[in-house]
């Protein structure tokens, strides 16, 4: 490939006037290469500290030092991808961490001795994928997984132990189950299922040898999962928004079912727990409003939490903890910064700064990230976030109206990346949750029911009329960009609305709703139900679906289209990009497209996402007319132009 860089630093509808206003331009490769240090965690022991960071060839890897100590070493080797998931035994002799190959999402288990660093796949098996892992301080050389060994569709509980590596089933997956729950005896019990109706059951049985019995249930448009056995084994923690609008705590005594309410929200869903696992009793629970919010349920950390918020004006989060629970490891995020990590000695209540995420981000000039509202065409309220650029007048600005994935999840307050470069160059950003993403109760998820291009994309637009109506925004020039829905949602702005936007950016999203629900994982055929019930039925909304695909309306798009794709992406298979770009070439449409051949849905790798990234600034600058860093080739990136 070739590329031509105009010598100019921006695009050509901004003036060098407004330039000088802006901060210094941020190198991308600050904002999208690896981290410094990120994800630490304590040995249970409270002896060892491990953390992610980048080895000599930039791929990520899992450090191991003694506290307190500048000792740290590489314990892992993985030659390309690098690490993201990892997880210590409670031996404290041996890390586990999770990788897949090139993105194919088929995860295997890997454990490492830290001493001798000996490193064994603990799930050897190819073209099966390892979830749901689970570990119990009673029992520190075992570890339950759940993998679709036996049928691919299906996941069944395995107990492996760490050591030896010896391998056996446990539970069997009846049909539907989505996740299992051990006791304190280490003996699956729980399990969290779903029903041919869309619904979700609870099973719990008395013992290994006996069958599983329902012991609470939630309708098609309801949520249930089973989170852990209470201090009895006569009790189960459960999530769940039936009987309520929001999802909330529960404790269930399962012989009398009696269901008792330990913490909940009237709007917003619960978000995050957390435990005292040798109790098992729940401490606090999150709720994720603009920003998130601890609830605290058990007074033994009540004076914990009091200090951690007057601590640090970030959101927090306790990340890690020692077997005797007086050291934690806290993380702080929020949206001007790096994310920070912090050794909060319970003690003394007094916590210290172990480090940040990315050191040159401290010293930078960045956005702040305002949480917004407004009301959508039918009354609806739609939360979430704008980021205007920092030293110019937030007035007539280009902008990019950033979709998130899923559909169903939702975006959240903090340094973003992606976000913080795009205000860098000169855009503001529009983040919306419209209706159909989590975490406002079941009323607003279920609004989004076979909304796909309908009102789930008129919650964008109406999105877009709020920032032009109060003059933010020039709506000449509004981009449109997502990946996985995210994609979606801008192959439907161009082809839906193509008068609305000015250019798009589709990372891995699908074109043809049909043909993404016939090649579906074969591990989400369980949740065939939830999908025709939020996305359509293939038997009986063929016609709806096919007007919703963008694929069949890719003559009607006017604006150009820049397209990334990963090649072993298992959820919107490369065929979803393929056939769009065919499609738009045969009619003489404009369109970019990059294929990368080690990735999967989404870019893993730095030298991808920079590569991809500096394509995409060159795109907005010459659309939008924002500022953009000098193109230069990214050594060691596979994208190639097809």
């Amino acid at each position: 490939m070739r590329y031509f860089v105009l010598a100019c630093l921006g695009g050509l509808l901004m003036t060098e006037a407004t330039w000088a206003e802006l901060p210094p331009l941020i190198p991308r490769e600050v904002l999208f290469g690896n981290p410094e240090k990120t994800s630490p965690t304590l040995s249970p022991d409270g002896k060892k500290l491990a953390y992610l960071a980048a080895d000599n060839k930039n791929v990520l890897q899992v450090w191991v030092g003694d506290v307190g100590q500048n000792n740290a070493v590489a314990v892992t080797n993985d030659p390309k991808r690098g690490i993201r998931q990892y997880f210590w035994a409670y031996d404290s002799k041996h890390l586990m961490y999770l990788q897949d190959a090139d993105g194919d999402e088929n995860f295997h288990v890997y454990a490492v001795d830290v001493t001798t660093k000996k490193t064994r796949d603990l799930t050897p098996f190819k073209g099966v994928r390892a979830q749901g892992v689970e570990l119990d301080e009673n029992f520190p050389t075992k570890m339950l997984v759940s993998l679709n060994k036996r049928n691919k569709a299906l996941f069944d509980a395995h107990e492996i132990d760490i050591v030896s590596g010896e391998e056996k089933l446990v539970a069997e997956n009846p049909g539907a189950v989505l996740g299992w729950v051990i006791d304190a005896k280490f003996i699956v019990r729980g399990a969290s299922a779903i029903t041919p109706e869309g619904g979700f059951e609870v099973l719990v049985r008395d013992d290994a040898s006996k069958p599983w019995r329902k012991v609470a249930s939630a309708e098609n448009g309801e949520q249930l999962s089973a989170v852990g056995f209470g201090p009895s084994d006569n009790e189960i923690y459960l999530l769940s928004n039936h009987k309520a609008n929001a999802t909330r705590l529960l404790k269930l005594n399962v012989s009398t079912k009696e269901e008792t309410v330990i913490a909940e929200d009237k709007q917003y869903d619960v978000s995050g727990l957390l435990a005292n696992p040798k109790k098992r009793t729940i401490l606090a629970a999150a709720f994720t409003r603009a920003r998130t919010e601890w609830k605290v349920l058990d007074e033994s950390v009540a004076a914990d939490f009091k200090y951690l918020s007057e601590y640090h004006a970030g959101d927090f989060t306790i990340v890690s903890r020692t077997l005797d629970d007086k050291t934690w490891l806290v993380s702080y995020s929020v949206d001007v910064g790096p994310t920070t990590f912090h050794v909060y000695d319970r003690s003394n209540k007094k916590a210290t700064l172990l480090f940040s995420t990315n050191s040159k981000l401290e010293k930078l000039t960045l956005a702040k990230m305002e949480p917004i509202e407004f009301k959508a065409k039918d009354g609806l309220t739609i939360h979430g976030y704008l980021t205007k650029p920092v030293g110019i007048e937030a007035k007539n600005l280009p902008t990019v109206l950033l979709v998130h994935g899923g559909p169903w999840a939702r975006d959240i307050w903090g340094f973003n990346p992606t976000v913080q470069w795009l205000a860098n160059r000169g855009y503001a950003v529009l983040q919306l949750n419209f209706r159909g993403s989590t975490g406002y109760g079941k009323d607003f998820l279920n609004a989004g029911n076979k909304e796909w291009a309908g009102k789930m994309h008129q919650d964008l637009l109406d999105g877009v009329d709020f920032v032009v109506k109060q003059g933010i925004s020039d709506p000449k020039r509004i981009a449109i960009m997502g990946g996985s829905y995210g994609g979606y949602a801008t192959l439907v702005g161009l082809a839906f609305t193509p008068d609305v936007f000015a250019c798009g950016v589709d990372i891995v999203g699908p074109s043809n709703i049909i043909s993404l629900l016939n090649t579906i994982p074969p591990y989400w055929a369980p949740m065939k139900a939830m999908f025709n019930t939020r996305v359509g039925d293939l038997s009986k909304d063929a016609e709806m679906l096919k007007e919703r695909s963008p694929l069949f309306k890719a003559h009607a798009i006017t604006k150009p289209l820049l397209i990334g794709q990963g090649k072993n992406d298992p959820r919107v298979k490369q065929a979803e990009s393929d056939q769009i770009v065919e499609e738009m070439r045969k009619n003489k449409k404009e369109v970019t497209y990059i294929v990368y051949p080690d990735e999967g849905h989404g870019f893993a790798r730095p030298e991808n996402r920079m590569h991809f990234n500096a394509m995409t600034e060159e795109f907005l600058a010459k659309h939008l007319g924002g500022r953009k860093e000098p193109f230069v080739e990214i050594k060691g990136h596979t994208g190639e132009l097809k």
